[in-house]
């Protein structure tokens, strides 16, 4: 390995221990921000069930290898060998980072696509950490409610506005890549990543499905839209499908009454009662109302 990469995976290491310490769990990344470690499994035959992330104890399994342990972080960048960067995990507790990516690669002013959106849906960014790219592009870090899973997405709000959300992970300031080094915005290093607003929370989630049934539960056909597309929901999505139904049925007015339909219906997906009636409360203060 070359002095330079010595000291880029030193640095690296360092950086990440200090993100580890602000509660942000972390993976080595290679210069192309691809996780350093290669899967265990690469030579496996065609696992039968779910992918293994991580279950098998070895390392090699991408953002499911994240950690905030210091001992660990050091494993994995002592088994990483020409780590020059490193990832840090969205979605996991205690900040449930949700990162937008505004990229330049597209040609579209995604700066400018965020501002109207802005505008539009009525929320504004606040005082946040801001990761600069090397291609001049920026990372905003913002927080998520516990309760609720946000998607990766790449450019659904718009072109060239991508979405790190659970399952995915940022390039960490002080990253080296092929094209450069990422960094803190000036002023943004010192902060805290804040809470992502309400509005633009709900964007970010996934939109409700048509309803399939004639029954009519509260609030009528919106009601029972929004109680289908909550018992549509598959393993990884009950969360997620719950909150962002809860947020509509207050924003409409008729969250008191659709409540319990929707508690119900997320019961039958599987959530504990205790989940459920936690996420539908979460729903009713993101949206202004008492639950």
């Amino acid at each position: 390995m070359a002095t330079t990469d010595r000291q880029a995976t030193t640095l690296a290491l360092a950086h990440a221990l200090s993100a580890a310490e602000r509660g942000l769990a972390v993976i080595p990344l290679s210069r192309t921000k691809l996780p350093a470690i290669r899967s265990p499994h690469r030579d496996d035959p065609e696992p039968a069930g779910p992918p293994c992330r991580g279950e098998c104890g070895r390392f090699g399994h991408g953002v499911y290898d994240a950690s905030t342990d210091p001992q660990r972080i050091r494993a994995l960048f002592a088994a990483a060998g020409r780590a020059t960067g490193y990832g840090i995990a969205c979605g996991l507790p205690p900040h449930h980072l949700v990162g937008i990516d505004l990229d330049t690669k597209s040609g579209a002013d995604s700066s400018a696509a965020l501002r109207e959106l802005a505008l539009r849906h009525l929320f504004t960014i606040p005082d946040t950490v801001v990761v600069l790219t090397p291609s001049g592009g920026r990372h905003i870090w913002l927080t998520g409610p516990p309760d609720v899973v946000v998607p990766n997405s790449a450019g659904r709000l718009a072109p060239g506005i991508d979405i790190r959300g659970a399952g995915g992970y940022l390039v960490g300031p002080g990253s080296r890549t092929e094209h450069g080094v990422y960094s803190a915005a000036p002023g943004t290093a010192h902060l805290a990543p804040a809470p992502c607003p309400p509005a633009l929370l709900r964007l970010l989630l996934p939109p409700p499905r048509t309803p399939r049934t004639a029954s009519a539960p509260a609030g009528g056909r919106h009601g029972e839209g929004l109680v289908q597309f909550v018992l549509a929901a598959h393993e990884g999505q009950r969360n997620t499908r719950l909150f962002w139904a809860a947020c509509r049925a207050y924003e409409d007015g008729i969250g008191p009454s659709l409540a319990p339909a929707l508690i119900d219906a997320a019961l039958r997906t599987g959530l504990t009662d205790r989940e459920a009636r936690s996420t539908v409360a979460s729903a009713a203060r993101m949206t202004g109302h008492q639950p």
